[in-house]
């Protein structure tokens, strides 16, 4: 059987950083600000309910608009940290060899396969 992944040998690991606390904090952080993000959402509704003379149509909408573009904004921020923090944590990892290409050191170019005009 063909060994994919040989590591490097004599490679010390990096101990794990903050990285593993940022990918652990992720999902709370998701949900906590996606409930505060929609809170005042909630408000506006409850403000045109408890007093519908006062509010109006164009301030809820308002509201939703903004509160949904900031839902957005939170979790294509929150993608890009939790991705910066899985390549941290790959790249704190083993190291492994890669196959070898053989190297022609010459001083000299090689014109052998080279027609001559």
């Amino acid at each position: 059987m063909i060994n994919w992944f040989t590591k490097l040998p004599g490679f010390q690991r990096t101990p794990a950083g903050r990285e593993r606390t940022v990918l652990r904090l992720l999902p709370r952080v998701l949900l906590l600000g996606t409930l505060a993000l929609g809170l005042p959402s909630l408000f506006a509704r409850l403000y045109a309910f408890l007093a519908p003379e006062l509010a109006s149509a164009t301030l809820i909408l308002t509201v939703d608009i903004y509160g949904i573009s900031l839902v957005f904004l939170h979790w294509t921020l929150l993608m890009m940290v939790g991705i910066a923090a899985f390549i941290v944590m790959v790249m704190k990892g083993p190291a492994y060899v890669a196959d070898a290409y053989p190297l022609n050191e010459s001083d000299e170019p090689d014109d052998g396969d080279r027609r001559t005009r």
